[in-house]
């Protein structure tokens, strides 16, 4: 390693050292179209992650680009440049011209390798034109009967203004003529209730065909029957997004309750600017300039599509019932230390107890809730809330706990992002069975996910705790991968204690024991524990960085890495979605590699490691290198203490994501992503799969657990 002067400060952060976030994700959504190509996972599968890329694609217009839209429009900070030097703008521009090429590659991919595919399979997604009569009469048919009812024509003239086009709806403008007036323009909403594919009936033989045709398309062929007496000319689908962040004036709410000011929001976001009108090249001027005008948008803001509009509903081919098209259905473990029938909180006392979803199942989450609720010797429970989802086994334990005279503390975060009219539902239930329920503090989102139970034991009241990297949800703990730490350990429930006050009471608490808290501790914690890997490093020469996170975009951290690597640290950053760093420059970054893992689990741990002249410090938790996270939100990182867990991080977490060559993409200094591949004659070493095989842990009866051999990994790259 050759050493150049280190760069002051002010030069680590200059522009082209950094990537575009906006630019980062875009590639991050590119890598999972990449798995809808991967011939590795089964067809519907691949079907499944290109309804992804479409449904990521929507979200990122609609918060995203509607935030950059409204920076470019607004004086104050139209002249805002991010940290690669560029106006909301030039960003606009270059999103825009990234994506128009990956949305027909998407188009063309689905229409010349999926659809044959899908065909080979006995699944056809057919054209109206390719109906035959008796299928025609069939259509005919399921239109008068199933989706006649649930139209509604709308006219547009002079007496009737332009109607709302509601956020993701998908659209018909239809042009009929009448003999008095000429030509007439009118919508029709395709409604969101209708199923998308609409199942066609084939000729059966030997085997089992499944044949369906796009709904648009079944309406279109049936316009007349909407306008009796008049001519149908012509009809062109569309597709309308709009902004959908919720952006709370807090300082204007005033008294109002927080809890129907967001109701309000979710309700006034069908009515946020529109960012994007999707339509197909077949589309007149006149109709687009019609469109254009009365959405109030200019052609800047149109994406002209070759193929199907909103393609998220391809997710509905994934229900058929074809499990030879499918992953093999995997069954979360049950961690061995809960099989000896040794009840959680014994276990907890014994050992901090680590696990990794959705490996592990998250029934022992539930369990964990579920034992507190239920025994007699529990006084309270406290936990935070992001995500629930529906019918939630922790929200029914957390109710039962109060029947049964525990107190209970929840603090619900209502501005998780589409989840917000969910835990609205969840808020009042849990809030008139008799909860404390607080919500999230102002200015702040809540994003950390703590659990605490307190027990009454002989010796005193002990603190049992839950800190995750993931949601209190069921249902995404089956597809998220992430970590929780299961322990008693004083110091850290003395910490937890004072941030559930500081949530729920008036508490400044700006010292935390064990925990990183933002906005108060982490980004200060974080930034000097790479200071001291570098102090370290230059006395010992051993200093080591490992970072696994979802985003990395935080100036001020990005540049500490770079006068890490400048100082000769290793540094491994695991970056899923977007990352603003430039790994391999010269004398900047030559020791930083950067991989991104996306698979079948989508990777949501965070985890940080830092070497410590060979005392190794690791830190799990909920928050991911970003200003937001930092600084706007409340979220926690616990360092993991015991040595056998630390050991089991690495080993048997980092090490196997680090030699993956299966779901990881290197991202290069340019910006671009090169998918891993294995050297030679090896075969792909599949992190996820591996992870599937080899519990984190052998537990023998008295708790310890042995070291496992880790002969299964590759070479580590």
């Amino acid at each position: 390693m050759h050493h150049h002067t280190p760069f002051s400060n002010q030069d680590l952060e200059r522009p082209d050292l950094y990537i575009n976030r906006e630019l980062s994700w875009i590639d991050f959504n590119r890598r999972v179209f990449q798995e809808a190509k991967a011939i590795r996972h089964p067809l519907l599968e691949r079907a499944k992650f290109l309804s992804i890329f479409e449904t990521n694609l929507d979200e990122f217009m609609m918060i995203r680009v509607a935030g950059l839209k409204e920076q470019a429009t607004s004086s104050a900070s139209k002249k805002v440049r991010s940290p690669d030097g560029r106006t909301p703008e030039q960003q606009l521009h270059s999103v825009r011209q990234h994506l128009a090429p990956l949305i027909q590659d998407v188009r063309r991919y689905w229409r010349d390798t999926l659809l044959p595919l899908l065909a080979e399979q006995h699944i056809h997604i057919l054209d109206y034109e390719q109906l035959n009569q008796q299928q025609r009469a069939a259509m005919l048919n399921y239109f008068e009967n199933e989706i006649f009812p649930v139209l509604t024509p709308l006219a547009v003239d002079p007496g009737h203004p332009f109607p709302h086009i509601s956020n993701r709806s998908l659209n018909l403008a239809v042009v009929i003529s009448d003999t008095a007036h000429g030509e007439r323009f009118a919508r029709v909403k395709v409604p969101a209730s209708l199923p998308r594919f609409v199942p066609v009936p084939v000729e059966q033989d030997e085997v089992a065909v499944a044949a369906f045709v796009w709904v648009e398309q079944v309406i279109a062929a049936h316009l007349k029957r909407l306008f009796p007496g008049f001519a149908v000319l012509e009809s062109y689908a569309f597709r309308v997004l709009r902004d959908a962040d919720i952006e709370l004036q807090e300082d204007e709410a005033g008294d109002l309750l927080l809890l129907d000011i967001i109701e309000q929001e979710v309700r006034e976001r069908r009515f946020g600017i529109v960012v994007d009108l999707a339509v197909n090249p077949s589309i007149p001027l006149r109709i687009q300039n019609l469109l254009l005008e009365n959405l109030e948008i200019s052609e800047k803001d149109m994406t002209i599509i070759d193929g199907p509009l909103g393609m998220g509903d391809v997710m509905e081919l994934y229900n058929l019932d074809r499990p030879d098209l499918k992953d093999t259905p995997f069954t979360p473990r049950i961690p061995t230390f809960l099989h000896s029938g040794t009840d959680l909180f014994t276990a907890i006392q014994r050992n901090d107890l680590l696990l990794h979803h959705p490996y592990d199942s998250f029934g022992t989450v539930v369990e964990f809730i579920q034992a507190a609720a239920h025994d007699p010797h529990v006084l309270a429970i406290k936990q935070t809330l992001y995500r629930v989802g529906s019918n939630s086994p922790v929200v029914k334990a957390l109710l039962e706990a109060v029947e049964n005279g525990k107190q209970v503390a929840v603090l619900v975060e209502l501005k998780a992002r589409f989840d917000e009219e969910n835990n609205i539902t969840w808020a009042r239930e849990l809030e008139s069975a008799g909860v404390h329920v607080v919500y999230g503090l102002i200015g702040l989102k809540t994003h950390t996910k703590v659990a605490m139970i307190v027990r009454k034991e002989e010796h005193g009241l002990r603190r049992y705790l839950h800190i995750g990297t993931g949601n209190y949800n069921a249902g995404t703990a089956r597809i998220y991968e992430d970590l929780c730490l299961l322990t008693c350990r004083p110091e850290i429930g003395s910490d937890v204690s004072d941030l559930f006050n500081a949530l729920t009471g008036y508490s400044r608490q700006a010292d935390y024991r064990r925990l990183l808290i933002a906005p108060v501790s982490l980004r200060r914690g974080i930034a000097e524990r790479i200071e001291r890997e570098i102090h370290l490093h230059e006395q010992y020469h051993n200093g080591r960085i490992i970072f696994k996170m979802n985003a990395l975009t935080d100036p001020g951290i990005i540049a500490l890495l770079y006068r890490a690597s400048q100082a000769g640290i290793p540094i491994d950053l695991i970056v899923r979605g977007i990352c603003s760093l430039r790994p391999g420059l010269e004398g900047i970054s030559e020791t930083i590699k950067v991989r991104s893992l996306v698979g079948r689990f989508l990777e949501h741990s965070r985890i940080y490691y830092f070497g410590n002249n060979a005392r190794p410090e690791i830190y799990i938790g909920s928050a991911d290198m970003m200003q937001r996270n930092l600084n706007m939100r409340v979220e926690s990182l616990v360092p993991i203490e015991s040595q056998v867990l630390q050991r089991v991080i690495y080993e048997q977490i980092l090490r196997p994501e680090l030699s993956d060559t299966a779901n990881a993409h290197m991202l290069q200094a340019d910006g671009h992503y090169v998918h891993i591949q294995p050297s030679g004659e090896e075969a792909a070493f599949d992190s996820q799969a591996w992870f599937m095989q080899h519990p984190l842990f052998n537990h023998n009866e008295d708790g310890e657990s042995p070291d496992k051999t880790i002969s299964a990994l590759p070479s580590s790259s």
